[in-house]
């Protein structure tokens, strides 16, 4: 079958764009982008269903160059040939730098504007009036350049690409795109791609497609369990903080992880409580400014931080779903009546964002959709890679739980998510730490955490802009998993005593014996042999080796008297 699949170099595509594709290593096309680029070079509309990590994002940029390319070796006018529109404004960023990627060799010829950032207005307007040849942005952006007559696309726009199409109506699009469909010429190739086919990508699919040709690829909305191994385990709150500490500080989770809460008071609550335990976290939510959003997500994909804790606040959007803790509703609300001016509506982390070689992704807290909990575990096991995704249930999340496992269980009869089987009263004598750490996170410490890390990051992308723009090498350097520390921090929770690790789990951790390795090795650095002195010693300890001899002395006295 191998030897039968469409090849790259059989598309009929441009040399450069064929270098590009080989310098990225795609030996070969994925199954999406083995159907659907000929399709779209064909000049036919698409509407593309086909599971997150399959590879989307070049199955229609690939298509969009090469047309650009062909028009250009007999149209020379430089105008916006191609407009992409997208939910978020990280995965608008992801976009542009997958474009960059392929027009590495023709990067003359095929000119990529981003302008779904939240730069003014007419900061972007020099941007568009050279008139890039692609032009990615969210709805609402885009319609603002048109309405301001930065932006015209009646003549000249060929292609129409939706990325996530399942998104933009839950993410508040809907009017944004009707009206900015005024602005488009009559005749356009479309393309709709989506990992659901909802009642809304049906409404956008009558909207902007002619005649279309429908993908729908891989059965599954998830990779097979062969793939990617879905685990749900029944707790209720304060066994969520316990587990998850465990789970961090005995290294059970191997690999990059990204934590999915609710709330952004529930990010920094759960942040501040890794901290007393000295286990450092990126926080991710939508008051964080973007550029530093986007920032994070590109060190954690080079590897600069194991841990992610991002807010997925748009499953939490809706009325009718079904609500959280107690405890959750109450944040919630205060969130909205206090900061919700605050928030970006465009921010959408668990929609759409290839997080790189992600090995686990953790459900702290249930998301309330279907939608929502395949596009949070779809972060994991992306393209071939192997992923796991665990999910925390307590018992008002047991009927989210149940329409999920309804909803991915197809046609075979065995539950996709299994129980995770973890014994949780051999980790009792670590629950009076959790409940000491937990003591210490307040609700003013929370809210001081929200600000000081507001501050920190608004300093960092706005005021210092300029600054990383001069001194690239500093911005790598720059972290955003610093400890916050408005919560009373206990040195000794940092570290594990070996009597409370549980008997079946010794064999794998020895928190105190690497500690020992490692100063061991600093000790003796190549080169200069060091005798320790407590080696020297050990033989002479006072309390082995002490022998009373002050009778003897008291007789030979005695006796010279």
């Amino acid at each position: 079958m191998a030897a039968e699949r469409l090849q790259f170099h059989e598309m009929g595509l441009d040399d450069r764009l064929l270098k590009a594709v080989a310098d990225l290593g795609w030996s070969q096309p994925t199954l999406i982008q083995e159907k659907a680029i000929p399709l779209a070079l064909e000049g036919k509309d698409l509407l593309a269903r086909a599971r997150t990590g399959s590879g989307k994002t070049a199955a229609y940029a690939v298509p969009v160059i090469q047309r650009i390319l062909t028009s250009k070796q007999s149209v020379r006018e430089q105008d916006v040939r191609a407009l992409i529109l997208v939910p978020s404004k990280e995965l608008g960023q992801q976009v542009q730098t997958m474009i960059r990627q392929l027009t590495f060799f023709c990067s003359r010829d095929v000119r990529v504007a981003d302008i779904s950032g939240k730069a003014d207005l007419s900061a972007q307007r020099p941007i568009l009036m050279e008139k890039p040849d692609v032009v990615v942005g969210t709805p609402s952006r885009v319609l603002a350049h048109l309405n301001a007559q930065n932006l015209v696309l009646h003549s000249s726009l060929e292609m129409l690409v939706v990325d996530e199409a399942d998104l933009l109506f839950s993410f508040g699009f809907e009017a944004d795109l009707k009206n900015l469909l005024c602005h488009l010429p009559k005749i356009y190739q479309s393309f709709l791609m989506s990992a659901t086919l909802s009642e809304d990508v049906q409404a956008l699919k009558e909207l902007l497609l002619h005649n279309p040709v429908v993908l729908k690829l891989q059965g599954s909305q998830l990779p097979d369990s062969s793939q990617l191994q879905q685990y749900s385990i029944k707790c209720e709150e304060e066994d969520k903080f316990l587990l998850i500490y465990t789970l961090l500080k005995l290294q059970l989770v191997q690999g990059k992880t990204l934590v999915f809460v609710g709330a952004v008071d529930r990010c920094y609550r759960l942040k501040l409580f890794l901290e007393q335990f000295g286990i450092p976290a990126c926080v991710l939510n939508s008051e964080l400014p973007v550029q530093s959003r986007c920032h994070i997500i590109t060190q954690f994909n080079q590897g600069f931080y194991d841990y992610i804790i991002a807010t997925d606040e748009q499953s939490l959007a809706d009325p009718t779903a079904a609500a959280q803790t107690t405890a959750g509703k109450e944040k919630k609300k205060k969130n909205t009546e206090k900061g919700g001016k605050a928030k970006d509506k465009e921010y959408g982390v668990s929609r759409g964002v290839d997080f790189q070689n992600v090995s686990n992704v953790i459900n702290f807290d249930f998301p309330a959709t279907v939608e929502s909990y395949i596009h949070r575990v779809g972060r994991t096991a992306r393209a071939d890679n192997p992923g796991t995704a665990l999910s925390f249930i307590s018992h008002t999340e047991l009927d989210l739980l149940s329409e999920v496992e309804e909803a991915l269980t197809g046609d075979n009869a065995e539950s996709v998510l299994k129980p995770y089987e973890f014994k949780m009263e051999e980790i009792e004598g670590f629950r009076y730490r959790c409940r000491d750490a937990m003591r210490s996170v307040t609700k003013q410490a929370v809210r001081e955490a929200r600000l000081k890390e507001i501050k920190q990051e608004l300093l960092n992308s706005e005021k210092l802009k300029t600054y990383f723009d001069d001194n690239p090498r500093d911005l790598q350097l720059l972290r955003h998993d610093k400890d916050l520390h408005p919560a009373v921090v206990k040195p000794h929770l940092k570290n594990i005593p070996e009597y409370l690790v549980p008997e079946t789990l010794k064999s794998v951790v020895h928190p105190l014996s690497s500690r020992r390795k490692k100063r061991r090795e600093k000790s003796n650095p190549i080169g200069i042999s060091k005798t320790s002195f407590k080696k020297n010693i050990r033989g002479k300890n006072p309390l082995k080796s002490f022998r009373y001899t002050g009778g003897k002395n008291r007789k030979d006295k005695a006796g010279k008297s």
